[in-house]
């Protein structure tokens, strides 16, 4: 029988870190500080793993399981959620992490690192799913943003950190020592976050069960996840090299996708229906623009441009501390502004930032101005996404939080792999025809500003009437 999810406790006018709310606070605060310290730090590392283990054309792949793998693992943390609360798929999300750290640390081959990133993705996958579930089981609505925000702070300090002392331990030692190190670092507070979230829900309401055709209508569709994910891995592994044969792979990855989307995400979201479709197409537009600015601003500037990689290594840390910034204004001092208007503001700003990337792609322009775009991208970021996430909770029905997350972070993973695969295609078609690397990355970014812009535009459909 289904264990209840705890009922959000009356707003009494205190703070995330009142007394009824500390312990949550707390132990999320640290599931997220972990996650993002693991996260950043081993990005660094992989491609000096790949590189010992004789794996470097299948990196594309070792960095994209892991996506992929998430798609799977929000879609399962989601229906667990909705069954059974947060607490168990985010226990379980903690521990194998810790394992997936040991078979990436112990790999012998590409093909178990390619595996030990799967199955971290996996685990990824079901912990995003099941905090944000359980910030809106938990949290009454009033709190909603202070807890976003927090989240985004709790990557401030491993972004700060993480980089460079995984490449300081990867340099005098080895990469193998960053991910049995991180394992070390985050068994004890597993361990301790299992025991605690398995405390009573905080309501004392009984277990009841879905009647038995809304069961098999919430049942989560896990063919269609693991083809889903199988689509994004192919796509992944296709953009590895440019031959037919790796061509074949993108067709029947983007096929893949095109066909099971749909089915994971509520109806009319590619067609931006009002309400939760619309917030879910938001979340996968605004978080494709980013990463993707994320990754071919600092590709350009570093071989094209000439820019010291400590210039770019600092705009990273500024683009984190930024973002981490914005959510708090959103959080605190913007929280009387409609959520869909902050959509909108932040979109808008990023359309800037990408403009700024575009321009640097320009011969006669300094370099810099592109180095702007990724913390300007951050601030808009950092102001309209946990107004996604808010204005999601807001629709979705009551016990189907963990399926509105599921999708957000669903669609969140495509827009990265659907976006930068458009604008690599881009990038890619421009060298074909001769227009070289620089005319390439200016119609990317070019291609891109039309995003955030159609988000703007989009904004006010999210809105709760």
């Amino acid at each position: 029988m289904a264990e209840s999810p705890p009922k959000p406790l009356a707003d009494t006018g205190t703070g995330i870190f009142s007394r009824p709310y500390a312990v949550a606070t707390t132990t999320f605060a640290v599931v997220m500080f972990l996650t993002g310290f693991a996260a950043l730090a081993v990005v660094p590392t992989l491609p000096t793993a790949a590189r010992d283990l004789d794996g470097v054309s299948l990196f594309p792949l070792v960095a994209g399981s892991f996506v992929a793998a998430s798609l799977l693992g929000g879609v399962l943390g989601g229906h667990w959620a909705d069954r059974s609360g947060a607490r168990r798929p985010l226990a379980l999300g903690m521990v194998l992490s810790v394992l997936t750290l040991l078979v990436s640390a112990s790999s012998q081959s590409i093909w178990q690192l390619v595996t030990g990133r799967f199955v971290d993705g996996l685990a990824a996958g079901m912990v995003a799913v099941s905090v944000t579930t359980a910030i809106g089981q938990s949290y009454p609505e009033q709190l909603r943003p202070r807890m976003l925000a927090l989240m985004s702070a709790s990557w401030v300090i491993p972004s700060l950190v993480g980089p460079p002392l995984a490449g300081v331990v990867a340099e005098a030692w080895s990469w193998r020592v960053v991910f049995y190190g991180l394992a070390a670092l985050t068994l004890l507070p597993s361990i301790v976050l299992a025991i605690v979230l398995r405390r009573p829900s905080s309501d004392g309401a009984a277990p009841t069960d879905l009647p038995p055709a809304e069961e098999r209508a919430a049942r989560p569709p896990l063919v269609v996840a693991a083809m889903l994910s199988l689509g994004a891995a192919l796509g992944q592994f296709g953009v590895s090299e440019w031959d037919v044969r790796h061509l074949l792979f993108v067709v029947v990855g983007v096929a893949l996708l095109v066909v099971f989307a749909p089915r994971l995400l509520p109806a009319g979201t590619w067609r931006s229906a009002r309400g939760l479709p619309t917030t879910v197409l938001l979340r996968g537009l605004t978080s494709g623009t980013y990463f993707t600015v994320e990754a071919l601003v600092p590709l350009m500037l570093i071989t094209e441009r000439d820019v010291a990689t400590v210039t770019v290594g600092v705009a990273f840390t500024t683009a984190a501390v930024l973002w981490a910034a914005a959510s708090w204004v959103q959080g605190n001092l913007l929280q009387h502004v409609a959520r869909h208007r902050l959509i909108t503001a932040g979109a808008l700003i990023m359309a800037v930032s990408v403009i700024l990337a575009a321009a640097g792609s320009l011969s006669g322009v300094h370099p810099l101005i592109a180095v702007a775009a990724m913390p300007l991208a951050a601030v808009g970021m950092g102001l309209l996404d946990p107004c996604v996430t808010v204005l999601s909770l807001k629709h979705s029905a009551p016990r189907r939080q963990g399926h509105t997350t599921s999708a957000l972070q669903t669609n969140m993973n495509l827009g990265q792999v659907v976006v930068l695969g458009l604008a690599s295609a881009v990038l890619n078609a421009c060298l074909a025809l001769g227009t070289g690397r620089l005319g390439g990355y200016a119609s990317a970014f070019a291609l891109l500003v039309a995003l955030p812009l159609l988000v703007a535009v989009l904004a006010g459909r999210a809105r709760v009437v």
